[in-house]
């Protein structure tokens, strides 16, 4: 159901074959028809995400084997979305066309365009009070590090957490969700980044160009590599008994130790969150919309595109120097 005409082609950001930034061009595609059970959103806000980079790049080569072996199986980039629904599929009537929704499409992707398909399931409603960049900003890191911190670290208030690439997209939703949940935060960034991670709530910053963090004894109940540029074999004896490791790196390494550490004094733990259900991504994501609404935490923008110059904020994510969310605005 549509309450107004919708064009049949639109313009969409899109890589035909694996390589830099350059590869992404605007096109020309049909609009998509919501299936049974899905919703048609006019986007608002994309994220250009880390994730993206690599499928654009086929960088590492197992980014292949999700997005296509020889050449791109899902062309159109952009999973966290947000947007206006503007049509419904078969059997939707929990949402309404004219709501402001937020949604993540998974492995199919699509999000660089105008219009985009979401499962009615794995939407949240956007209040009025905050913008659609703001709630891609809010959902895209806080999606990764929610389930991380709440569900596999089970951080405890009190509790000394370690962020590391505190000033990234997953690290910045990090830091914030730690301090709201009590722990005492330890910000792991580089100097440029200091005040701005102070400011989303560590108590102690430090920079990874003057000190490695590793070299603490004892130090940290839980350590989040959310940037992958460290290990449970460095980290290890940073933890105090009890102590958690969490990397978003799912790793065969990191998933057997996570085998092997179950029930010792020092673990690791992976949480593989882009595969969980999509209702389950809804219910975060209303979790963490609420949380923005009420000052709790606040989104991270680093900068936003048009979607036309998709490629300029695929260099800035590569450089890996952004600070929290890059956005593309159709």
């Amino acid at each position: 159901m549509t309450t107004e005409p919708l064009p049949r082609t639109m313009t969409a950001s899109v890589h035909r074959r694996y390589g830099p930034p350059e590869v992404l061009h605007p096109e020309q595609v049909p609009v998509p028809a919501p299936r049974p059970g899905e919703v048609l959103v006019r986007v608002g806000a994309v994220a250009a995400s880390a994730a993206d980079a690599a499928l654009r790049a086929a960088r590492p080569a197992i980014a292949r084997l999700a997005g296509g072996l020889l050449h791109p199986r899902n062309p159109i980039l952009g999973s966290e979305v947000a947007g206006v629904v503007v049509a419904l599929g078969e059997g939707v009537t929990a949402v309404a066309v004219g709501e402001r929704v937020v949604g993540a499409t998974g492995a199919r992707m699509g999000g660089y365009a105008e219009c985009v398909c979401l499962r009615a399931v794995g939407i949240a409603r956007v209040p009025d009070g905050l913008t659609l960049p703001d709630a891609v900003g809010v959902t895209e890191g806080g999606l990764t590090a929610l389930p991380f911190l709440r569900d596999q670290a089970r951080l405890l208030p009190g509790q000394r957490v370690l962020i590391n690439g505190a000033s990234g997209c997953v690290g910045a939703a990090a830091v914030q969700l730690a301090a709201d949940l009590g722990a005492e935060v330890v910000g792991v960034c580089s100097g440029r980044s200091a005040e701005l991670v102070r400011s989303l709530g560590a108590t102690e910053v430090i920079d990874y160009t003057a000190e490695d963090f590793t070299a603490a004894r004892g130090a940290y109940d839980v350590v989040f590599d959310t940037v992958a540029t460290s290990s449970f074999r460095r980290c290890r004896r940073a933890l105090r008994p009890g102590g958690v490791y969490l990397t978003t790196a799912p790793s065969p390494v990191a998933a057997v130790q996570s085998l092997l550490t179950r029930g010792a004094r020092r673990r690791v733990r992976l949480a593989f969150t882009g595969l969980r259900p999509q209702a389950d991504k809804a219910a975060d994501m209303t979790v963490l919309i609420g949380l923005a609404v009420e000052g709790r935490i606040r989104p991270v923008v680093d900068r936003t595109y048009p979607l036309a110059d998709a490629a300029e904020a695929h260099r800035l994510v590569d450089s890996r120097h952004k600070r929290g969310t890059v956005v593309l605005v159709p």
